[in-house]
């Protein structure tokens, strides 16, 4: 079944979505953070079927996510490695992972955390902040969607 293209959307949810919204790409891109870089690493990381892997690892090097460099072990073979736009990332796979210890376990079933390396410590929750740095919540935004052309 093909999928509809968000990439007109207005809103950058749906832009968004069009790019990383498929949970394939989303778990390269975790894998990616936390240093696999060959197409064999993030195959036996995810047991993806290679057809799969190789179509989301070109669409993320499509859109910026990833690119690919020569090995660091001057092999023939080439890497993917996040850009700054892929790093930029980071809050959003932290903020996912912080929602699914939240929902998505029963208590006492074993998880994976992240943890601040310097202390050993798990990692803060992720807060919405206003400008004046008051915890905001979704009754305190509101969507201010651009005018339309007519």
């Amino acid at each position: 079944m093909k999928r509809t293209s968000m990439e007109g959307a207005v809103c950058p949810v749906a832009r968004s979505l069009d790019v990383i919204g498929d949970w394939w790409s989303l778990l390269i891109v975790r894998d990616a953070q936390y240093g696999l870089r060959r197409f064999g690493e993030f195959q036996k990381s995810l047991g993806v079927a290679k057809n799969i892997l190789a179509q989301r690892l070109k669409h993320l090097v499509d859109h910026g996510i990833l690119e690919t460099q020569p090995a660091s072990d001057g092999s023939a073979w080439q890497e993917y490695v996040l850009t700054e736009k892929g790093r930029s990332l980071f809050p959003i796979l932290v903020a996912l992972g912080q929602w699914g210890q939240a929902h998505c376990f029963e208590a006492g079933e074993p998880r994976t955390r992240v943890l601040d390396k310097a202390h050993g410590q798990p990692v803060k929750a992720l807060e919405v902040r206003a400008a004046d740095g008051r915890v905001l919540t979704v009754q305190d935004v509101r969507l201010e969607r651009p005018a339309t052309q007519g």
